[in-house]
C-alpha cells in the first residue's frame, strides 16, 4: 500500500496522541477515517483537527466504546459499514491503550485486568470485529501497537510493570503469528507491529481517567508505585496532583513527538515492514536487549541503557 488516497482506516484510540496524529496525517493524504474512543470529547477535537486538514470529500466519523467490550467493537464495526456504505476498510490501527496496575503480586486483580484487558483484548477485538471488512478489501493491512514493553518487560529494576508488559508481549506475539496467518489465509493483508519507545502522548493522563471511570478509586496510587513513586503517605489530591504532573511531564518532554511517531508509522506502513520501532530510545533498547537477554532485568542493565549511544 504506497499511498492512502481512496482508502478507509479505522482507528482506535483516536482522541488522542498517536491516533490522533495518525488520524490527522491520514486525512490530509485522502484517507477516510472512522476512530473510536472511551472520550467523546477527545473525539470531537480530534475529528475538528481532522476536518481542518481534510481534503474536500474526504469523510470523517467517530464512534463512543470501550476497545475492551467485544460488543462496542462490533457495534464500532457495525457503525463504520453503515456510515462508509461499502463492504470493506483497508487499514486497521489497533492503537488504544492505557497504563497501570504494576504488580501481579500487590495490585488488585480487577485494575490489573482492566489494564490487560484495554492494552491486549482492545487489539484482539479490534481484529475480530474489521476481520470480514478487511477481507473484502483489495488490499489491508493490521496495525497493532506494541511498546517497547513488549520485548523488554520492565519499567526499570525499582518498580513492577507485569500487566502492561504482559499485554504488550501478547500484542507483539499475535501480530507476529498474524504475518504467516494471513500470508497462508489471505494473502492481500499484511501486518505490522508498531513498538514505540516514549512518545508524547496523554497515555499516563487518559490512564488515570480510565481506571477513574471504571470504578478504580486506587489507579493513581497504582500508577505512582508503577512509576517507582511511594504514594503511601499521599493524601488521594496529592495524588491527583502528582499524576496529573507526572503525565504531563511525561507528554511535553518526550524526545519524539506524536506526530513524529504517526509518521514513522505511516512510513512503515507503506514500506510493508511487519516490525516498526518508533523512536531512537526504541532502538538503542532493543539493540541492548538484543546483546544482553540474560541481564535485561538487572540494575546494571539500566546504567548500560542510560548510557547507550543512539543508533
Amino acid at each position: 500500500m504506497k499511498d492512502f488516497a481512496g482508502k478507509i482506516a479505522v482507528i482506535t484510540g483516536g482522541g488522542t496522541g498517536m491516533g490522533r496524529a495518525l488520524a490527522q496525517q491520514l486525512v490530509a493524504q485522502g484517507c477516510d477515517v472512522a476512530m473510536c474512543d472511551v472520550s467523546s470529547d477527545h473525539m470531537q477535537a480530534s475529528a475538528e483537527v481532522c476536518r481542518e486538514h481534510a481534503p474536500q470529500g474526504i469523510r470523517v466519523t467517530t464512534f463512543q466504546c470501550d476497545v475492551s467490550d467485544a460488543q462496542q467493537m462490533d457495534a464500532f464495526a457495525a457503525h463504520v459499514r453503515d456510515v462508509f456504505d461499502v463492504p470493506h476498510i483497508n487499514l486497521l490501527f489497533n492503537n488504544a491503550g492505557i497504563a497501570g496496575a504494576g504488580s501481579f503480586v500487590a495490585d488488585d486483580r480487577a485494575l490489573w485486568e482492566r489494564t490487560f484487558n484495554v492494552c491486549w483484548y482492545g487489539v484482539y477485538h479490534g481484529c475480530r470485529a474489521f476481520m470480514p471488512t478487511l477481507l473484502k478489501s483489495d488490499e489491508g493491512h493490521i496495525i497493532n501497537t506494541s511498546s517497547i514493553n513488549g520485548f523488554w518487560a520492565s519499567s526499570g529494576p525499582a518498580s513492577a510493570h507485569t500487566s502492561y508488559s504482559a499485554a504488550k508481549f501478547a500484542v507483539k506475539g499475535f501480530t507476529e503469528a498474524l504475518i504467516t496467518d494471513l500470508r497462508i489465509n489471505a494473502p492481500h493483508i499484511k501486518a505490522s507491529v508498531v513498538m514505540p519507545g516514549h512518545v508524547g502522548t496523554s497515555i499516563l493522563l487518559n490512564s488515570q481517567q480510565a481506571v477513574l471511570a471504571a470504578g478504580h478509586n486506587d489507579g493513581g496510587y497504582t500508577l505512582l508505585k508503577m512509576m517507582g513513586m511511594n504514594p503511601s503517605s499521599m493524601s488521594p489530591a496529592e495524588v491527583s496532583a502528582a499524576m496529573q504532573n507526572l503525565g504531563e511531564a511525561f507528554r511535553d518532554n518526550a524526545p519524539t513527538t506524536a506526530q513524529a511517531a504517526a509518521t514513522m508509522i505511516l512510513d512503515g506502513v507503506k514500506a510493508e515492514r511487519w516490525r516498526i520501532l518508533v523512536g531512537q530510545d526504541a532502538q538503542s533498547l532493543d539493540e541492548l536487549v538484543r546483546k544482553d537477554p540474560e541481564n535485561a532485568y538487572e540494575v546494571g542493565f539500566m546504567e548500560r541503557r542510560s548510557s547507550a549511544p543512539e543508533p
